[in-house]
């Protein structure tokens, strides 16, 4: 039985994440905000999960508002909640970010 609702909070966990595939995805992220609000919507969040050819972009991005979006507003802080999506991005794509962005 698979469980899609079980939800684990993101945890960083310096010494496991290499350096150049979080600052390349914190780069990707905040270029997704568009209009410069300082917030990603889920269409933003949406369009980066499709920059790394996610096969299930939706549901990426429906489990990264659940990680990272820990005010529940819709949105996630650039400032406060990025660090939350990119842990989880490189949960999803461990070693591989180089290879999803050429």
């Amino acid at each position: 039985m698979v469980h899609f609702f079980n939800i684990k909070k993101a945890e960083t966990k310096t010494k496991d994440i290499p350096k150049e595939d979080y600052d390349e995805l914190m780069k990707l992220f905040k270029r997704c905000d568009v209009n410069n609000d300082g917030k990603l919507s889920w269409e933003e969040v949406k369009a980066g999960f499709r920059r790394l050819q996610s096969r299930f972009p939706l549901y990426r991005t429906h489990r990264a508002f659940q990680m990272a979006d820990e005010n529940h507003d819709g949105f996630i802080n650039v400032n406060d909640e990025l660090d939350k999506l990119v842990t989880y991005a490189l949960e999803c794509y461990p070693g591989k970010i180089k290879l999803r962005l050429l």
